[in-house]
């Protein structure tokens, strides 16, 4: 695998708890070891929720910082916001985004990486919302006339959605059918960095089990990874795909992100 000798500058932003260690949690905890500076913007579940805890302890585990929450509640989920804060899918639009240019402005890293335009795997809405949001704020936070009171413009030089190839889901696809679930793939031909990850496999492990309450159920992904045999389960979270996405598709150094 190719190694980054300047690694840029990480800033991830994901639906949900759990999502930012399934997703891009070797990623981030690669670029993490060399020193780059790395964090998450996690869009639903608030801070009096008891994923919050959870979320601080995985990200701890993969050098990302603190949490870094936007407020909002799960579509699916009352419990992910007992201070009554909306749902994302039902705030407006202009109101999500800002509250995410302020984070990139403070961050100011060199690449954003979240969602595609699937939903991930299972097309989640509110991975299809976090998509929407991310795309329209990672423009907006290099323009100075739009949200002038979210910071100091800055435009971070590309956009990765973390994603899933026809290709690639051999056995994770069977898993997430045996509970279930929808497999929503893109074609090959969309993914345009694929990054072996397995020197993190360990860490990414780590802060996967750190989301305890998923772990614990039988039906969400880290529950079923937890109950694999290591090297099964090792063989699905070592590699983490993604598809730049500005300034559009692009081919570049298949084995790592590139600003």
């Amino acid at each position: 695998m190719t190694q980054p000798t300047a690694a840029p500058s990480l800033l991830g932003v994901f639906a949900h708890p759990d999502d930012e260690s399934l997703l891009a949690g070797g990623v981030l905890a690669q670029h993490a070891a060399v020193g780059a500076r790395t964090a998450v913007v996690t869009v639903t579940w608030t801070a009096d929720s008891h994923r919050a805890p959870e979320l601080a302890e995985a990200l701890n585990v993969l050098g990302a910082g603190a949490p870094r929450l936007l407020g909002y509640a799960d579509a699916r989920n009352p419990a992910s916001a007992p201070d009554g804060a909306g749902r994302l899918i039902d705030a407006p639009l202009d109101e999500a985004v800002g509250r995410l240019v302020a984070h990139i402005r403070e961050v100011r890293p060199d690449i954003v990486i979240g969602h595609d335009a699937l939903g991930q795997l299972t097309g989640h809405p509110d991975h299809r919302r976090a998509h929407q949001i991310t795309l329209l704020a990672v423009e907006a936070a290099g323009l100075p006339h739009l949200f002038p009171d979210a910071g100091e413009p800055w435009q971070p030089a590309a956009l990765y959605a973390a994603t899933h190839s026809e290709s690639g889901v051999d056995r994770l696809g069977p898993l997430l059918r045996s509970v279930g679930k929808t497999l929503l793939t893109v074609p090959d031909a969309y993914v345009t960095a694929t990054v072996d990850v397995s020197p993190w496999a360990a860490v990414k492990m780590a802060a996967i089990l750190a989301h305890r309450s998923e772990a614990a159920r039988e039906r969400p992904l880290p529950g079923l990874l937890a109950r694999l045999p290591e090297a099964e389960r090792d063989e699905i979270i070592r590699t983490e795909s993604f598809t730049r996405l500005t300034p559009g598709p692009a081919p570049g150094d298949p084995h790592r992100l590139v600003a």
